[in-house]
């Protein structure tokens, strides 16, 4: 049988680097095409090619070629990884440097203008990019900094009487700072874990924009529909108390930059601005590099723009940390003063340096460069703390001992538990199921969504002996003994936990949401949580939709449950990163139970996911010519 991972075609370190598991077929097939339309026959040049396509494909916008060889094949859970990387024909970077400088590939041909690679020196490294992605990168770093070179004409006493009135609580208070900064910028970044008030903080937002400048046209947008309904939700919850229009509407970042089926092309770009006068993202994390891109070219330069969202949780599934890199990048030197400065202040005799009353901790002298930038953390936590809120402070420190003191402490809402013990688990599962059952049967919907959040099992992988396939299967056959009737997952019955894999904006159901089949007037019917009421359906209007007592840590971000579940993936996990049990842990309100070993722990907590890119780094315009080559 021929296996189609290998390409048959392929020969010399290309094809003992596909052989191995390192480059998947689509990664050699796309080098092997560049190399002939380009006409560059070099074993090393093409082999970077491939790398750089296999970057891009697991999440970074290029190629770290100082790291090429910090590769990872996911062995998954069923075996540990095929081969040791090191044993691997690894070319010298500076033989692989000296090939790329010389070739078509990144020079150009002399056949014609194709020039798909760019050799870019920042940060200290070699990055090698897709040219798309080079343009990408390049386009938002220029629209940044170019909205950042003058700020919006304010009312300074208006603002200053406004924000009294929203922000009782003088700096330290993040929630204050974050405000002042959206309006008193065209761009500004509000980082903050789970629980810290970031959505809270986006309503109070809007309410002073609305103050100081009546009339603002408003568009709120996330990634995915799921968090665009979460966020709506929010701030019409509180539109009423802050004078908002409870008209506000969310859609996803596609809806917003008007994408249609069949469409090469967003109807919102450089050419067609958004009409928007101020646009907020949330759970901006999971934006990728490319539709960053799209976003900042279609909003125009003198609407203000706030992007909400966690830097440490997982990264878009597309190429880019884009959030991340923009918190964590140095500030640009065309950063200009702001009006703001006595407002971001307080109060006369407001101490920044010292903790307030309320417990927020004082700014530090970073923070408070990054306020010029436009970058504010909210830190306090307001939905959870204690040792759930030490825990994910750990893990995000990467503090692998006192992310273990916590896990062995026996404090009541962490629970460390070896695999292969699932008693405890077991029972979470059939009683949540059973609470669950018994408001769906009455057609209690409100009930019932409310207990389908008591407990959620999430798994790191979709497949394999640790991923969501078995355990929906192990799920439901618990249930289906302890409720004494044979239950299909493929049908529809009380009780059913729901996730939809697909977007319908008919039906105003989408990707990522959960509900579940409740009986009304003697019909099974789909609700899922929308504000305060349900929304419901009949299941055939229902668009992809499966059952769903397990899912993935990915498909869990945005949401919050009273407990959580999660099973740890070994080692050879690929996926076994910081980020990943952060966003796991940080999924729990009041209980987390963890089920792995103290060596499972600690690869996680040590083990970053590393996204290449150059977005963090200064612009190659404003480093040295030596420094930069290639672009």
């Amino acid at each position: 049988m021929i296996d189609g991972s290998q390409v048959q075609r392929a020969n010399g370190l290309i094809r003992e680097f596909n052989a191995a598991g390192v480059l998947a077929a689509g990664d050699v097939h796309v080098a092997l095409r560049l190399g002939r339309l380009a006409g560059e026959s070099d074993e090393q040049v093409l082999l970077a090619t491939a790398l750089v396509v296999r970057a891009v494909r697991a999440g970074s916008v290029c190629l770290d070629l100082r790291r090429m060889r910090d590769v990872a094949v996911d062995g998954g859970d069923a075996e540990p990884d095929r081969f040791d990387p090191a044993a691997l024909p690894w070319p010298s970077i500076e033989t692989v440097l000296a090939g790329l400088r010389r070739s078509p590939l990144v020079q150009g041909a002399a056949a014609g203008p194709l020039r798909p690679l760019r050799l870019v020196q920042a940060g200290g490294t070699d990055l090698l990019y897709l040219a798309r992605y080079h343009r990408q990168e390049q386009t938002v770093r220029r629209i940044l900094d170019e909205r950042a070179r003058t700020a919006p004409m304010i009312d300074v006493a208006a603002v200053e009487t406004a924000v009294q009135t929203l922000f009782p609580d003088p700096p330290p208070d993040r929630q204050r700072l974050a405000a002042v900064l959206a309006v008193t910028r065209w761009t500004t970044l509000v980082a903050g874990g789970p629980g810290t008030g970031k959505t809270h903080t986006v309503a109070r937002i809007l309410a002073l924009l609305n103050t100081v400048e009546p009339g603002l046209r408003i568009g709120l947008a996330a990634p995915t529909g799921k968090a665009a309904v979460r966020l709506q939700d929010e701030v019409r919850g509180q539109a009423a108390s802050l004078e908002l229009s409870q008209q506000l509407s969310a859609v996803t970042l596609h809806r917003l930059l008007g994408w249609h089926r069949g469409r090469a092309r967003f109807r919102f770009g450089a050419a067609n601005r958004l009409p928007y006068d101020v646009v907020v993202v949330d759970e901006t994390s999971m934006v990728s590099l490319t539709l960053m891109c799209r976003l900042l070219e279609a909003i125009r330069p003198d609407a203000r723009l706030v992007l909400v969202g966690d830097p440490d949780q997982l990264a878009s599934v597309e190429a880019g940390a884009v959030l991340a890199d923009l918190v964590g990048r140095p500030l640009s030197a065309g950063v200009v003063a702001s009006a703001d400065e006595p407002i971001l202040a307080g109060p006369a005799g407001a101490d920044v340096s010292s903790s307030a009353p309320t417990g927020e901790p004082p700014l530090t002298a970073d923070e408070r460069e990054r306020l010029r930038g436009g970058i504010v953390r909210l830190v306090r936590g307001r939905r959870f703390g204690g040792a759930i809120a030490d825990l994910a402070g750990a893990i995000r420190d990467s503090d692998a001992d006192r992310t273990l003191a916590l896990l062995h402490s026996g404090d009541e809402q962490i629970e460390f538990v070896p695999p292969g013990e699932w008693t405890a688990l077991r029972a979470d599962v059939v009683a949540c199921a059973g609470r669950v059952r018994e408001r769906a049967e009455v057609g209690d919907a409100v009930a019932a969504l409310r207990e389908l959040e008591r407990h959620r099992l999430l798994c790191a992988h979709r497949d394999g002996p640790f991923g969501v396939g078995r355990w929906q299967r192990e799920a439901l056959g618990w249930v289906a003994q302890a409720q004494q009737e044979r239950l299909d997952p493929h049908g529809w019955y009380p009780g059913q936990p729901l996730l939809v894999t697909a977007n319908d904006y008919e039906s105003r159901i989408y990707n990522g949401d959960t509900g579940v089949v409740v009986r009304r007037d003697g019909a099974l019917v789909g609700a899922f949580q929308r504000g305060g009421d349900p929304f419901v359906l009949h299941p055939s209007q229902l668009p992809a939709v499966q059952t769903a007592y397990a899912m993935t840590i990915h498909r869990s971000q945005g949401s919050q449950y009273d407990a959580v579940t999660v099973l740890l993936p070994s080692t050879s996990s690929a996926l076994l990163t910081r980020e990943l049990l952060y966003t796991a842990v940080t999924r729990a309100r009041h209980r987390v139970r963890l089920l792995g070993t103290d060596e499972v722990v600690r690869a996680a907590v040590q083990r970053r996911a590393y996204r290449a890119s150059g977005l963090r780094w200064l612009p190659e315009s404003n480093r040295p010519a030596a420094e930069s080559a290639g672009s």
